[in-house]
């Protein structure tokens, strides 16, 4: 009798393991994002913020200052400089070694080797120099026309790369999830895939709305209304995208919406509508610029359906609710923060027309009194 009630404890015991397994041990705190009593708070678990800051600190916090512009240009000294010619040559080259860092992990000469030739720095034999100059008009378009998502923070190299070649959190396309049996899957219900949060929703909403221009806005104004083309497989896929958006920024819904209408535009907070610009510019990164590069790309950069890996929320902010915790990288770097191409070096001026000879002159001049 005493051994089954061990037993008895022991089952029990492990039953509430498991029961509170999907849970977080104490502390919590809240964070009030809204009027009280309509539930708008945000929950944070002290313990694991730490670990979450100290996984988001900038490589470099305090960044030398930079280099004085009025110095002779890049383009004036390296050839076959496209993007960021018009800096000065001490500011291209500080540049240069903080894009090793970010994408390679370390400004070392070898590192340079990833995306130029040996000795000959203005070949673009290497398929990640081409990639590179679009990315770096991705980063200076980002920087220059949506202030209204990235702010004055800015991103940098960094932002995605965190030093590494490839950035960790990309994505592409997913024709179907195979089971162990063989059979392919639906589109969900399959649980343990990171970008919807490991939940059961449909597995790829990125495709959906952050490549193409699905709607998002499934929320009816009305009960059951005639003629809507809102139904229940996208009303999952926008739900599938709101996990994407809260496992990556870390926080939970009412961080974007007000929790007693949801729909309610008026009565959300501002941080909506910095979602919103977002969305679209994503867009433009995975269409006008990551797209662009598809045919530069080997295979082995390619997902099984043949698209570049791309970006999405959780890209850039790895959990924080702002990259890095707004570490502000992007502002001492001026070649970064606006549009910018080389302007071509002028032309040499013709030589000068030789001076005529005085026999030839005096030959050439016409007779007094005439």
């Amino acid at each position: 009798m005493k051994t089954m009630s061990i037993c008895r404890t022991a089952a029990f015991t492990l039953a509430a393991v498991f029961a509170l397994s999907a849970c977080e041990r104490p502390p919590v705190d809240a964070v009030q994002r809204g009027y009280r009593g309509n539930g708008m708070e945000h929950v944070v678990n002290p313990r694991l913020l730490a670990d979450k800051v100290a996984q988001n600190m900038p490589v470099d916090p305090e960044p030398a200052a930079p280099v004085d512009p009025a110095l002779p240009k890049a383009s004036l000294v390296y050839q076959n400089v496209q993007i960021l010619g018009d800096l000065s040559l001490p500011e291209f080259s500080r540049t240069m070694n903080a894009m090793s860092t970010w994408v390679t992990g370390g400004a070392k000469p070898e590192n340079c080797n990833y995306c130029h030739e040996g000795n000959n720095f203005a070949s673009d034999a290497l398929y990640t120099k081409k990639v590179a100059r679009v990315m770096l008009s991705m980063t200076q378009r980002a920087n220059q026309d949506w202030k209204a998502h990235v702010g004055d923070t800015g991103v940098t190299c960094y932002t995605c790369h965190r030093g590494n070649p490839v950035p960790t959190m990309a994505w592409t396309s997913d024709p179907g999830y195979k089971h162990a049996s063989g059979m392919t899957a639906t589109g969900q219900n399959v649980g343990g895939v990171a970008a919807v949060a490991n939940t059961s929703l449909p597995w790829d909403p990125l495709t959906s709305y952050l490549l193409h221009d699905n709607n998002i806005r499934v929320q009816s104004g009305g009960a059951l209304p005639q003629g809507s083309d809102r139904n229940v497989k996208d009303t999952e896929g926008t739900y599938a995208l709101m996990m994407h958006f809260s496992d990556s920024l870390g926080v939970n819904c009412t961080y974007c919406h007000n929790s007693r209408a949801f729909g309610n535009w008026t009565e959300s907070p501002p941080t909506r509508l910095k979602a919103w610009n977002a969305i679209r510019q994503v867009r433009e990164m995975n269409n006008t610029y990551i797209g662009s590069v598809a045919d530069i790309l080997p295979a082995h950069r390619k997902g099984p359906l043949g698209d570049p890996l791309k970006v999405g929320c959780k890209t850039c902010h790895q959990g924080a609710y702002k990259p890095l915790y707004g570490a502000p990288m992007a502002p001492a770097y001026p070649g970064l923060l606006a549009v910018m191409k080389t302007t071509p070096p002028a032309p040499p001026a013709p030589p000068a027309e030789p001076a005529a000879a005085p026999e030839a002159a005096a030959a050439e001049a016409p007779a007094a009194g005439h």
